[in-house]
């Protein structure tokens, strides 16, 4: 099953087991189901709770929120990620703080899916990572979807317990990515941490090494696609120069939990952070932040990629430079192997 399924699936699973599940977003409908189809089939199978609407983010959300805080649970698309700063004001400045501002009286269950990412030539204003804008906001749950993953149970989990709002994001060049199966891999090991919850039930992180490796001498961080080049590169650094490397993907990016990757950390001594967003200011930042001030000295060295300064050109050979690949990967993690 490729991630495109396992998302579509999960949402009709979460349709059909809570009356209160509805859906807007901008052309929706069958027989299109969304500009990457994903929603596919859910307005002829549930055709009084799939809404299709005018192009206002602001007021799609808007509206979903005054839904959520009677009872329901909405489920919003977004069309392209690069639109989430039109929905900026009405969930932060609104349904992340409904929670503490009424004293617990009231609860915002909305989910907002959108794809995100480049390296399909969409340009400057159809291409970009943005989920770091929100990331540092109480009172939003970010998740990310990866092919490590059954995505379509997480949204489907998602959707039907989630008592805060959650910004799902999707990278477009995961649709048609199959899901990793742990059983029918040979040259991988893949195993899963389940963090105790704080806040919010946690969802997994996920563990990556070469089957019958040596001791990983690198940690690697990444989520969503970056994850699965991530994945491609450390198989290539491992057989071609022998550089063992440890691979953790997190699900969910904010409320952050530090421990899993600190714990690999503590091991190898050397830690590589991976995004496709823009490097400044990023999550990679973060997570080396944390990462240094729970290990202090302990840390031989730590490197960071991600996307250069510069807004994403629309010219496919300009975004391949632009954006950070396995090329990227690897040679920052070259770089910070023999780093002492």
């Amino acid at each position: 099953m490729n991630v495109l399924t396992s998302l579509n699936q999960g949402l009709h699973q979460a349709f059909e087991r809570d009356a209160n599940v509805y859906l807007l977003g901008e052309d929706i409908l069958d027989p299109y189901g969304g500009a990457f189809k994903v929603t596919q089939g859910l307005s002829s199978s549930f055709p009084g709770r799939v809404f299709t609407t005018p192009i206002s983010e602001a007021g799609i959300v808007g509206v979903a929120a005054g839904m959520a805080l009677r009872g329901l649970r909405p489920v919003i698309e977004i069309m392209f990620g690069d639109f989430v700063t039109l929905i900026a004001d009405q969930l932060i400045n609104h349904i992340a703080k409904f929670r503490w501002m009424y004293n617990e009286q009231v609860r915002v269950p909305l989910v907002i899916r959108t794809p995100m990412g480049g390296r399909r030539g969409y340009g400057p204003t159809h291409s970009q990572t943005l989920e770091k804008l929100f990331l540092g906001v109480p009172g939003i749950r970010v998740l990310a979807a990866s092919n490590f993953h059954d995505s379509g149970k997480l949204l489907t989990k998602t959707i039907l317990t989630t008592e805060d709002p959650v910004l799902f994001i999707e990278n477009k060049l995961l649709y048609p990515l199959s899901i990793l199966d742990p059983s029918t891999m040979t040259e991988l090991t893949l195993h899963t941490i389940q963090p105790s919850p704080t806040n919010h039930p946690l969802p997994p992180f996920f563990f990556m090494t070469l089957t019958g490796a040596p001791s990983p001498e690198i940690t690697m961080v990444a989520y969503g696609y970056m994850a699965e080049l991530a994945r491609q590169a450390i198989v290539e650094l491992a057989y071609q120069e022998e550089i063992f490397t440890e691979l953790v993907v997190p699900t969910q990016l904010a409320p952050f939990v530090i421990d899993p990757i600190v714990d690999s950390v503590r091991k190898t001594g050397k830690l590589l952070v991976i995004e496709e967003g823009n490097l400044s200011m990023g999550w990679g930042a973060e997570i080396l932040a944390r990462s240094s001030e729970r290990l202090g000295g302990s840390i031989k060295a730590a490197l960071r990629v991600g996307a250069r300064e510069h807004p994403i050109p629309a010219s496919p050979a300009l975004e391949t430079i632009t954006l950070p690949g396995i090329d990227a990967i690897q040679n920052a993690a070259r770089r910070l192997y023999h780093m002492e």
